[in-house]
């Protein structure tokens, strides 16, 4: 079982040696790990190369600071530069590893044994778990959902939806692309991964709620699923002013057009699962 990890890190001093010490501990360690340092202005990279001296299957790639977080866009850019690096062509699965996890040492040894199990598994990984108030929480997300920082894709998969789309949204685009060509993808809600800040918190969550709305325009959302997304949210912290993001990054994005997708069979699929979703029937989302 050859697997490699490619993690895109920016400034994540204070995380990034938890997920090192992770990884390194792991029963089933990675043939290789690339950790690529998206221009960190902290000690980021410094860290990341003391590790790399002490271990031969890491390596860490440098890009130059662009002076401002590239939401979507700029994870997929430092994530392609670690995979055009990769020495280790023959892998069986490739992983996408945020820096700011922690998680227990047979972490990966349990989750390929869902993939043994099930040989229509294409993308899955772990559940990611939250410290609120002294008290570990699960987010929340549709059943085929695997959080984007911690997904594992089988080769076949991964071959089949051609990689991953360079812009915001990749991390649905990719899931709904593997179903639509008949593989299975979700979470493994009995691993979890302790991520050390919230999803999105780095940008302030209402920012993040704006991205989020961007990405719903460039992975194909209905408008009428997006709408309810909104209504649904109402009951969610923050309430109004994340519906408020949602929304507003939808239609910005339809106004500035962001590229996406020229697929139609696609879209018909999402589409299709999401009016399927709003009227009660059977669908990838639940």
């Amino acid at each position: 079982m050859r697997y490699v990890i490619i993690t895109p890190v920016r400034d994540e001093e204070k995380y990034i040696e938890a997920t090192v010490e992770s990884v390194c501990f792991q029963t089933a360690r990675p043939t290789e790990w690339v950790i690529v340092d998206d221009g960190s202005s902290d000690l980021t990279g410094e860290i990341a190369d003391r590790y790399a001296a002490q271990h031969s299957w890491i390596h860490v790639i440098h890009r130059e600071n662009r002076g401002f977080r590239k939401s979507g866009g700029g994870v997929m850019e430092a994530f392609y530069d670690g995979y055009n690096s990769l020495e280790c062509k023959d892998w069986d699965f490739i992983v996408k590893l945020d820096g700011d996890l922690s998680f227990a040492p047979d972490y990966f040894e349990k989750c390929f044994e869902y993939f043994r199990r099930d040989t229509e598994l294409g993308i899955g990984g772990g559940e990611i778990r939250h410290d609120i108030a002294g008290q570990m929480k699960a987010e929340e997300n549709p059943r085929f959902h695997v959080r984007g920082a911690t997904k594992i894709y089988k080769r076949g998969c991964w071959e089949a939806i051609g990689g991953l789309w360079p812009a915001p949204g990749w991390d649905t685009i990719d899931e709904v692309k593997a179903n639509m060509l008949g593989w299975r993808t979700y979470a493994f809600t009995d691993l979890h991964l302790f991520h050390h800040r919230f999803t999105g918190s780095e940008e302030g969550l209402f920012r993040d709620r704006v991205k989020h709305g961007v990405a719903c325009y460039v992975s194909g959302y209905h408008p009428l699923f997006v709408a309810a997304s909104c209504v649904l949210r109402l009951t969610q912290k923050p309430r109004v002013t994340g519906s408020i993001g949602i929304m507003y990054g939808f239609l910005k994005a339809h106004v500035t057009r962001p590229s996406r997708l020229d697929d139609r069979s696609y879209f018909a699929y999402i589409r299709g699962q999401q009016l399927r979703r709003l009227c009660g029937m059977p669908t990838i989302w639940r």
